[in-house]
């Protein structure tokens, strides 16, 4: 026999759910006034692991790499060959270029300069307009401004129009309206910022960490100059990346300490259908490889699609040049 209160559906009381119409057991403070809208950068400030990872050390070197790739977006589109990231005394980062500098005319729709609105605004950016960057690391638009949400102080400097164009911000807040000061003939944009102890806690960025990555950077933007310089140290450390060579330099860094097979870098650039290929590469006669994938200077640590074509794509072209050449016995054939 069954119980009828047992996978019966339609059996509240069973079942534990309330009987349509029975509101007495809901929770009456919980109503549509629940809901919440966060409203500008506030998002970011609450819930600032969705945007940057996390709060820890990661995410505050995020910072750092947020604001460089923008600088490195202006490096790919050509007005830009030199950047220096600054590591002051108080804590502070400060990274410069010499790129077209942050557009300071008002923006028509939002009645708001260039700079307010690439600092304040999320999702705010010239990369969603195909004519204005070819190629780009970040495509969310939102770099600048969460750096700026995040941060206790952050004072953004572009000389442009022949103008020097400042202003400030206190966690996020314009202090006031962009300031034009004296003439320049220069041109680029500099970012001073300095991460919000409410967020992160203790500010201690690590000098290693930062180079490793500049000089990835270098390494895949041929005859770009990045500097480094720490002034949290007596002597500052001050470094500069810079590879005419590009990635097959740094394959060749990569095969340091191994028995290389050939001496010169196997290098081919290709462009199709809009899409720039680089590949360097370099055998030695070890079992381990070591594959670094980038697109569009961004490390993809777990590979892809690109990987696996291009895996594919050597594979065979090996094969077929073994075949052609005799160098298999009939019975040793692979049959791949």
């Amino acid at each position: 026999m069954k119980d009828p209160a047992v996978n019966d559906p339609t059996n509240h009381a069973a079942s534990g759910n309330p009987a349509e119409g029975d509101t007495a057991s809901l929770d009456p403070s919980y109503s549509a006034d629940s809901i919440q809208v966060l409203e500008g950068l506030e998002a970011v400030r609450k819930r600032p692991g969705m945007y940057i990872g996390d709060t820890g050390s990661r995410g505050m070197h995020h910072l750092v790499y947020e604001i460089v790739d923008n600088s490195i977006d202006e490096a790919l589109a050509g007005y830009c060959k030199s950047i220096t990231v600054r590591l002051t005394a108080d804590n502070g980062v400060v990274v410069t270029d010499d790129g077209r500098g942050i557009p300071v005319g008002i923006n028509k729709q939002h009645g708001l300069s260039g700079i307010t609105l690439a600092f304040t605004k999320l999702h705010a950016g010239g990369k969603f307009n195909k004519g204005a960057y070819k190629v780009s690391g970040g495509l969310h638009g939102v770099g600048a401004s969460v750096v700026n949400a995040l941060s206790e102080e952050c004072e953004v400097e572009v000389h442009q129009e022949g103008h020097v164009h400042v202003q400030s911000y206190e966690r996020g807040t314009p202090k006031g309206p962009v300031e034009r000061r004296e003439r320049t003939d220069k041109h680029g944009t500099r970012v001073y910022f300095r991460a919000d102890r409410q967020i992160f806690g203790v500010l201690k960025y690590d000098a290693d960490l930062l180079a490793t990555r500049l000089r990835e950077l270098a390494f895949l933007n041929r005859g770009i100059t990045i500097r480094l310089v720490d002034e949290r140290t007596e002597p500052p450390r001050d470094e500069v990346f810079r590879f005419e060579g590009g990635i097959r330099e740094f394959v060749q860094r990569l095969n340091v300490g191994a028995n290389a097979l050939h001496q010169d870098v196997v290098y081919v650039e290709r462009e199709q259908d809009g899409v720039v290929v680089e590949i360097a590469a370099q055998f030695h006669d070890g079992y381990a490889e070591n594959v670094q994938a980038f697109c569009n200077n961004i490390h993809t640590t777990e590979g892809g699609t690109h990987v696996t074509g291009f895996r594919n794509a050597l594979t065979r072209a090996l094969l077929s040049y073994s075949r052609a050449g005799g160098f298999f016995k009939d019975e040793d054939k692979p049959s791949g």
